[in-house]
């Protein structure tokens, strides 16, 4: 069958399996970072501790996301896959075990959170560019607005199950799950057949792909621009694991199933700008428009320190994920779509280190605000500067370029 206009990119048969494997097991990722954030209040309390969490989580990406951009781009992508999958399985059970075996301490959970940064450094950049090669260059913004779009339908399916899951037969349950599902993923990766040549020969090493990757960057303004707003959503809004729950504890007073139904509605949202970014026209996105949307996502965060109230939450929610999913979905587009085939896997790791990375830090400023301050404090702590520093982009990205020198009449 022929896909309409919006889901074009599934008339790509390698991309249809690769999209099926990866929808399957993006839920039960969802369902662990649930399960993993509820252990962690359990296990301390502590907003902090839950912060450092994801500090731990996503600090392997500032160290090592450039790099494995440029293993990215030597290495046949869909073996590395099926290695990082594996292990990522790997982690899942082993949570599991612990929590089932009642040994789990709050250690374990950070050495566990470790881990799978590590391994999602050279996961993630590896998964970006490999969608290129799927579907071509036509259908690149489309193909990226399906993942969004599939990565956050799981949003809306995961933690709603994990939430009642949780309430019926305790955490571990959704680690296990979280640990079968990558059989779907890893069937997928088997059945991809690709072009995969063997380790191509480099006259250059290592680090000289990483510094012509970064120079590339540095000096490309639409790519510069895209990486400076994915900065901003990634520090001031992206933290829904540390928000979300927070806010349905602490400021709800909710129990698990209705934590899981709040990350549900922020999935909704999510779904709903993704699919609306994908059924724009091909071609890149505006950069205007991605900038508006970034306002509008810092917007949504500012308004979640008003609510007092669950039925308030979910519509706030809704449109925080709309605009922030349109703003990542639009910034990948872009580079996607500007960079050069070569140099794609090393630009796609700027975008998971910029949008993975950068987390730690957002997450830690939101603990410890809410730990000294108040959780509506970080809201507008964190709101508020998201706003100010998507604004001054917006005015860097209005003045006009510097013209270039005179000649000199010696000449």
């Amino acid at each position: 069958m022929t896909f309409p206009n919006g889901l074009r990119s599934l008339n790509h048969p390698g991309f249809r399996i690769y999209f099926s494997g990866q929808v399957l097991s993006q839920v039960g990722t969802w369902m662990q970072s649930v399960a993993q954030s509820w252990l962690v209040l359990q296990l301390t309390g502590s907003p902090l501790r839950l912060g450092l969490i994801s500090t731990l989580q996503f600090a392997p990406m500032l160290a090592l996301s450039i790099f494995s951009g440029a293993i990215a781009d030597r290495v046949p992508k869909r073996r590395l896959l099926i290695a990082t999958q594996s292990v990522l399985a790997c982690q899942a059970l082993a949570l599991a075990a612990l929590v089932w075996l009642g040994h789990v301490q709050y250690w374990h959970v950070a050495a566990l959170a470790f881990v799978l940064g590590l391994v999602n450094a050279l996961d993630n950049p590896t998964r970006q560019s490999l969608v290129s090669e799927l579907v071509g260059k036509t259908d690149v913004g489309n193909a990226v607005a399906l993942s969004s779009a599939g990565f956050n339908s799981a949003r809306i399916i995961g933690p709603a199950a994990a939430g009642l899951l949780i309430a019926r037969f305790g955490i571990a349950s959704a680690f296990l799950l979280n640990g079968l599902s990558f059989v779907f993923v890893l069937a997928a990766l088997a059945a991809l057949r690709l072009p995969e040549a063997g380790r191509r020969a480099r006259a250059t090493t290592m680090l000289e792909e990483v510094a012509e990757g970064l120079r590339y960057a540095l000096t490309t303004p639409r790519i510069r621009l895209a990486l400076g707003v994915l900065l901003v959503i990634s520090v001031f809004v992206f933290n829904f694991g540390v928000y979300v729950p927070l806010l349905a504890r602490n400021v709800l007073h909710e129990e698990a199933d209705g934590f899981g139904f709040l990350m549900a509605a922020l999935g909704v949202g999510a779904v709903t700008g993704a699919l609306t970014l994908g059924a724009l026209r091909q071609g890149r996105p505006p950069l205007s428009l991605t900038l508006a949307a970034a306002v509008l996502a810092c917007l949504g965060i500012l308004s979640l320190s008003l609510v007092r109230q669950f039925w308030a939450a979910v519509p706030a929610l809704f449109v925080t994920g709309f605009f922030a999913v349109a703003v990542t979905a639009s910034c990948n587009a872009t580079l996607q779509l500007t960079a050069p085939d070569a140099l794609r896997g090393r630009v796609m790791s700027l975008y998971t280190l910029v949008f993975g990375g950068s987390v730690p830090l957002g997450a830690l400023l939101v603990g410890v605000v809410s730990e000294h301050w108040g959780v509506p404090a970080a809201f507008v702590a964190m709101g508020g500067s998201g706003l100010a520093a998507t604004t001054a982009l917006l005015v860097a990205a209005r003045r006009p370029a510097p013209p270039p020198p005179a000649p000199d009449p010696r000449d």
